[in-house]
């Protein structure tokens, strides 16, 4: 099997040409297996890039643990990194993912991804909740750099009312008016990683509904780098959302499947 690494703002995926068919999406076990850092070629999430009657191409997303997951923002902006190297795309696309039609575009080295319109956002005492393509608890912290991310995020990703389906879980700390520094716990991968595109997004429009920010333009500082969100207030939500943000290829190998 030949596959590409990619990763956004540290944030990596092993992404496969599936377009001949010839990956079975019914093996998780080894695609939990190449996913292993130890074991296997090592990353946060597994792609595929298959044939849609609908749009340019499919993304499949799978989780480290290799069950088949929710929208990936970061693995949506590789993925359209990756159907330009493959010729697929020149610089606009539109593909279709777990959560519906996307639209993307590619400016130099850095991919805006659209997301999907958000109408539905949970405000509770110390934190809000809200469906970005995934589940996002986002949680203001002092200190995030050295916030015990792991312990904590396990804790409230199993815990009510997310129960075993559970949520992602970020930890957010203000850095200026449009700024914010952002660290998440990913259900799938059961461990912080570098980046998550949707947990971003979820902050950016989180931070905005708690009035942390008047600004349609919010920075995101993550542990892989920064990513930039926009967007624009509705009665009805929030709409027009841009995830923005690097996406390069690491590396090409072959591997058994």
């Amino acid at each position: 099997m030949t596959f590409y690494k990619y990763q956004g703002t540290g944030n990596d995926f092993i992404i496969v040409d599936n377009r001949l068919q010839k990956i079975s999406k019914n093996n998780t076990k080894r695609i939990a297996e190449l996913c292993d850092r130890r074991f296997g070629i090592g990353a946060d999430g597994f792609i595929l890039l298959e044939n849609d009657k609908d749009s340019d191409f499919k993304m499949v997303y799978f989780n480290a643990d290799g069950n088949e997951s929710s929208m990936c923002g970061n693995g949506g902006r590789c993925i359209t990194a990756f159907a330009k190297y493959l010729g697929i795309i020149d610089n606009e696309a539109i593909f279709n993912a777990i959560d519906g039609l996307h639209k993307a575009k590619i400016e130099d080295h850095t991919v805006h991804l659209h997301m999907n319109d958000i109408t539905k956002i949970d405000v509770f005492d110390r934190h809000l909740f809200l469906d970005t393509g995934s589940p996002h608890h986002v949680e203001m912290v002092n200190d995030v750099k050295a916030y015990n991310v792991k312990e904590m995020g396990s804790k409230i990703r199993y815990g009510s009312p997310y129960g075993k389906a559970g949520s992602n879980v970020n930890f957010v700390e203000q850095v200026s008016e449009n700024i914010f520094a952002v660290r998440t716990y990913e259900r799938g991968v059961e461990d912080e990683t570098l980046s998550c595109g949707t947990g971003v997004t979820a902050v950016a429009i989180a931070m905005h509904k708690g009035n942390k920010t008047k600004a349609n333009e919010v920075d995101l500082k993550t542990p892989g780098g920064d990513l930039r969100v926009t967007f624009e207030e509705h009665d009805d939500g929030y709409k027009n959302v841009w995830l923005i943000g690097p996406a390069v290829q690491v590396y090409k190998g072959e591997i058994e499947w």
